[in-house]
């Protein structure tokens, strides 16, 4: 399959929210993959393969319309700070071919993973605003020119990253999703309200607007106060503990998550999925809920 499959296209086709996958890091760890303290488990793409496929496939079987590149920490300023001496794009190419080989020929989209250039959960940025615009642009560049269907820029919670992405992807007409982390107070890490940031984006007239890596709980303050955008989509983080636990269990079960989904589908949501702590279950509930409410 070498045509790009755009999602809007497929939610119209099937007429219910896509269904995006889940967890991947948690799952290679369990698998017996080290964490590594800054490329976490993206070097499996290179050392195990046939896991990350393994997990692609689960995720597929269970029923999953989007899977996302296993590429969250194979930016350029990750790879540099590891001093892993490895060609960054051969280092992506790899997680992208995963993924595509996994797919085989069914219509699945190839979501591209694109991450914010330091730790998600970090306040203050440490590397220059020149810094930042390489690395997204270039990271960018080697998902989309390795015919990934969308580049997914997720967990993203500062707004200096979240203009040079929008720009970037929208002068360069690259369909793009900006899903955004925040705190309590609505707020990104570097400060500015949600719904400022929402807006924003929405300007730029992405694919549609996520929301990741939050605890159900937060992200239901957002929406009591705030209408949501036309195309938006949430994967919650599902995980018994903090958000930066390096090793993270299950805190949601997959009958209790798809409950919650249930409730959020009066919002029409362009997508569902379920982020940390997740796994393939939780895809087949979701499947399962959709199936029984959008069946024709």
């Amino acid at each position: 399959m070498t045509e790009k499959i755009d999602l809007i296209n497929l939610y119209n086709q099937l007429k219910r929210p896509l269904i995006l996958d889940g967890a991947m890091g948690s799952l290679l760890i369990e698998k017996g993959i080290k964490n590594h303290p800054i490329l976490w488990t993206s070097l499996s793409n290179l050392e195990n393969p046939e896991i990350v496929k393994s997990i692609h496939l689960e995720y597929i079987n269970n029923g999953a319309d989007i899977i996302t590149t296993n590429t969250f920490r194979t930016n350029p300023i990750s790879v540099h700070k590891s001093n892993e001496k490895i060609n960054i794009e051969e280092f992506v190419k790899a997680g992208i071919n995963i993924a595509k080989d996994a797919r085989g020929n069914k219509k699945i989209i190839i979501a591209g993973s694109n991450a914010p250039a330091e730790d998600c959960y970090q306040i203050e940025r440490t590397v220059s605003l020149s810094e930042l615009e390489y690395n997204h642009k270039k990271h960018i560049d080697i998902l989309w020119n390795n015919s990934v269907d969308i580049i997914w820029n997720e967990t993203q919670s500062h707004m200096d990253e979240i203009e040079i992405i929008c720009k970037y992807c929208s002068e360069n007409k690259i369909p793009f999703i900006v899903s955004l982390f925040f705190d309590e107070n609505l707020k990104l890490l570097s400060g500015e309200n949600l719904i400022d940031a929402v807006n924003y984006i929405n300007s730029f007239n992405p694919v549609a607007i996520g929301f990741n890596c939050v605890k159900p709980e937060t992200f239901l303050k957002f929406i009591e106060k705030y209408s949501l955008p036309e195309r938006w989509g949430f994967y919650f983080n599902c995980g018994a503990g903090n958000y930066d636990d390096e090793f993270l269990t299950c805190g949601i079960s997959p009958k209790h998550y798809s409950e919650l989904t249930k409730q959020l589908l009066k919002f029409y949501p362009t997508f569902v999925g379920s982020c940390c702590g997740s796994n393939p279950e939780h895809t087949k509930a979701i499947k399962e809920l959709l199936d029984e409410i959008y069946r024709n």
